[in-house]
């Protein structure tokens, strides 16, 4: 079994133990390097190219939303995680945009770390279940969400919101992936999203992507 490997960045050394600890309690993963600040992160990134990043928002100096686009830069195949203290919408919203692949909330529990760890590695897309409760708590109570979408494009909305890549969605529905990147684009339109991302946080506000 290939370990996951991981960088770890938060300014408290001892979350940085905790984390070590845990992860090395389990056969697929393996923290090579941690920092506690951006330009750490960055050198460490940089230097291990690590398959997913667990990086804190608030750091000294620049804060991790400031320092992620950097380190998509540095090592693009490496996946970001976010594990903060912030669960409000305009953070998660924020950092998605910025390339996020996930957004859990600290006091997450260990098994939802690692779930989550794996899933982004994995590439989907993660929000914890404090994140989403949240999200869902903003719901908006309408029978049908996105009226102005056609009945395929909101369940391929529904769908990708779930976290599922579009050949996943391609092999569900019976479709080809071409047919539902072209779905996806009228659908980017329609709720004047540019990405993926934005449009997940608004499926997810709308009530959509429970499964």
């Amino acid at each position: 079994m290939t370990a996951i490997r991981i960088v770890v960045v938060d300014d408290h050394p001892i979350v940085r133990d905790g984390l070590r600890a845990l992860f090395s309690t389990v056969p697929d993963a393996d923290v090579v390097g941690e920092a506690g600040d951006g330009v750490a992160a960055l050198r460490e990134v940089t230097l291990h190219r690590p398959d997913v990043v667990l990086l804190d928002v608030h750091l000294p100096g620049a804060t991790g939303l400031e320092v992620l686009p950097r380190l998509r830069r540095a090592s693009p195949e490496s996946r970001v995680l976010l594990l903060t203290m912030d669960d409000d919408g305009e953070t998660v919203l924020e950092a998605v945009q910025l390339g996020a692949d996930g957004y859990l909330v600290k006091g997450a529990n260990q098994e939802e770390i690692m779930r989550a760890v794996r899933a982004v590695h994995d590439g989907q897309m993660i929000l914890g279940s404090s994140v989403n409760r949240h999200l869902r708590g903003l719901a908006r109570k309408d029978a049908t969400p996105f009226p102005q979408l056609a009945e395929r494009e909101r369940e391929i909305l529904d769908l990708v919101a779930t976290g599922l890549s579009n050949a996943a969605i391609a092999d569900r529905l019976f479709l080809s992936p071409k047919t539902v990147a072209n779905y996806l684009t009228s659908v980017f339109a329609k709720l004047a999203v540019t990405d993926r991302g934005q449009a997940i946080i608004k499926a997810r506000d709308a009530g959509l992507g429970r499964g």
